[in-house]
């Protein structure tokens, strides 16, 4: 069976959150969340930490976590990721996780890795989910996504899509209208920022040129779907919040210590 990696991309700076991987979150460090997230994961063979800052480096392993030192010119999460693929040839899939969701379900990079598995007419995989409350879809900071009847991503915005015609002849979001079939109680779709790719369509996808809609949107993923490449969005009941902002790690702190006292023990 074809191998699988997991892949981090870690970089100190940021411009919200400065030294956000190594931020203390109920005293473990944020990236060594997500490290023992996707360890979790069954179909991953290898999970790999990518970063050009020493300071991460140096306590990843001291966590015992594989790390890949990286050049420090790489403007996306994406290009660090695609230089450890060029370097390990014998994993077919790459899986690049974000290092600021640190309750990402180890079942959904399960889900991923078996997709690419199961369907050669994939070439990238990722993930979204209803939104909790409509109205953050109208946030430019939570990215949504439109598919097909097929699962595969037509657009994805900032923007709160899709729109339709209400009764009355205004706008109102499909978020508010019940699907038919019951099937998807919302057309809002918050992104989830994992994605799996087949190792030969990353190493392209960071050859080709940023494209005009990626750069209207700011949205990476554009590249992919201007470039004709089909991206499959696995749709699941929630998803995992990410971690922009130091309130955001506040906010997880008291989930984690509200979810310890409701342990039996």
């Amino acid at each position: 069976m074809s191998k699988a990696v997991g892949i981090i991309p870690a970089r100190w700076d940021s411009t919200r959150f400065p030294g956000k991987p190594l931020h203390l979150v109920a005293g473990k460090p944020l990236l060594k969340r997500v490290v023992e997230r996707c360890l979790r994961a069954k179909n991953l063979d290898l999970v790999v930490i990518a970063t050009d800052d020493m300071r991460i480096a140096s306590a990843a392993f001291d966590w015992g976590a594989e790390v890949a030192l990286t050049s420090s010119k790489h403007l996306s999460g994406t290009n660090r990721v695609a230089e450890v693929a060029r370097k390990t040839k014998q994993f077919a899939y790459v899986i690049n996780i974000q290092g600021d969701e640190p309750l990402i379900d180890p079942r959904l990079i399960d889900k991923v890795v078996e997709k690419l598995r199961s369907d050669p007419e994939v070439d990238v995989v990722t993930a979204a989910h209803p939104f909790q409350n409509p109205a953050d879809a109208s946030s430019p900071h939570q990215v949504k996504v439109v598919v097909d009847l097929r699962g595969n991503a037509l657009y994805f915005s900032r923007a709160p899509i899709p729109l339709r015609p209400s009764r009355r002849g205004g706008l109102q979001s499909a978020a508010r209208e019940r699907g038919r079939s019951g099937e998807r109680s919302s057309l809002f779709l918050r992104h989830q920022g994992i994605y799996g790719f087949r190792r030969e369509t990353l190493l392209q996808f960071v050859r080709w040129k940023p494209s005009p809609l990626e750069c209207a949107e700011s949205l990476e993923q554009l590249r992919a779907l201007e470039n004709g490449v089909k991206v499959h969005v696995l749709v699941t009941a929630t998803g995992s919040p990410g971690i922009d902002t130091p309130e955001d790690a506040t906010a997880l702190e008291q989930k984690l210590a509200r979810a310890k006292r409701r342990m039996p023990s």
